[in-house]
């Protein structure tokens, strides 16, 4: 089993549109998948649950189906994990339902993290417990992948979900502001994982208490890119896509780039999707991913033809992913 996350500090570059899509995808191609929304905005579940179905597992009071529900016990300080949910979307499809609540979780797993130098089995339980959760999860679906949504920020939900992955994925976008997260994440990515490593030696012993290891490897990036493409737009496309791959290898792989190599052909590129900006609305609409829309949905003429595109690029990204992750295809 491998767990990917998606990661940017930058919110708006379709992050979540892009585990959407590619735990979909999994599933389409014969892999059981679990989608574990760690972001307290919660923007994957409300994706992939309507609304009926959200307000029944937010109700008024406790949420003992989500992922705050999960953690409530260690929140209040009355035990570990709880019996956790996963909700079906499909036969081989799960998902890990996000809540707005988390937030709440952000200063116990602060105060944590300093705690695990002391050697503090409660601290080490506190900072584990995304990894916990991913692999009960897991076990729950007999999944071969879990793909994991997170904020964007550098706080300290994010990094105990980080800590929880195999791999890290980083959606870009064509801009400024993306390669300012880059220089963002990178250093921090690397500070964690050493972090991590030291907290690792000073684990308590103990038989019950299964911790990530601190390995949390950059499996490369995704671009996003705009729906203009005219005039000035492509002029501002051309100029930010070209710097992508050397603040990629300095700043996340920690390498000396020679600048020789485009997105294009940069190894580390994993894909450059197009904004799909006319199928969106009736995804959202039908609540399905957009390469699975019919003509009954609306994708009728121009729009059926820019399903099928939808379908092989999101299907080459996921093959690529699997590819960087270990993770076996069937077809």
């Amino acid at each position: 089993m491998r767990t990917i996350a998606f990661f940017n500090n930058k919110g708006g570059v379709g992050k979540t549109t892009l585990v959407q899509h590619l735990a979909w995808m999994y599933a389409e191609l014969g892999l059981s998948v679990v989608a574990a929304d760690l972001d307290p905005q919660a923007n994957l579940s409300a994706v992939l649950l309507d609304e009926d179905r959200l307000e029944c597992l937010w109700p008024d009071g406790d949420h003992p189906d989500s992922v705050l529900g999960a953690v409530s016990p260690i929140l209040r300080g009355l035990g570990d994990i709880r019996e956790l949910h996963v909700e079906e979307i499909a036969p081989n499809l799960g998902l890990v339902v996000g809540d707005l609540g988390l937030s709440a979780f952000e200063a116990k797993l602060s105060s944590a993290w300093p705690d695990c130098l002391s050697r503090d089995e409660s601290a080490f339980r506190i900072e584990s417990v995304f990894h916990r959760i991913v692999l009960r999860a897991a076990g729950r679906r007999d999944a071969d992948l879990v793909l994991i949504d997170v904020g964007p920020n550098l706080g300290a939900i994010n990094r105990a979900a980080i800590i929880a992955a195999d791999f890290v994925v980083f959606p870009l976008a064509p801009d400024l502001f993306s390669l300012q997260a880059l220089r963002n994440v990178g250093p921090t990515l690397r500070e964690w994982r050493s972090a991590w490593r030291d907290r690792l030696e000073r684990r308590p012993s103990t038989d019950d208490l299964d911790l990530p290891a601190a390995d949390i490897k950059p499996a490369g990036y995704v671009v996003m890119q705009d729906a203009v493409r005219t005039g000035g737009a492509v002029q501002a496309y051309r100029k930010w896509i070209v710097r992508i791959p050397e603040v990629y290898r300095q700043e996340v792989l920690a390498e000396i780039a020679d600048g020789s190599s485009s997105a294009a052909e940069d190894p580390h590129c994993l894909a450059t999707l197009g904004h799909y900006r006319s199928l969106m609305a009736m995804a959202r609409e039908a609540r399905k991913p957009m390469f699975h829309l019919k003509a009954a949905d609306g994708a009728l003429g121009g729009h059926s033809y820019a399903v099928q595109d939808c379908y092989k690029d999101f299907e080459m990204l996921a093959r690529g992913i699997a590819s960087k992750c270990g993770v076996p295809l069937g077809r």
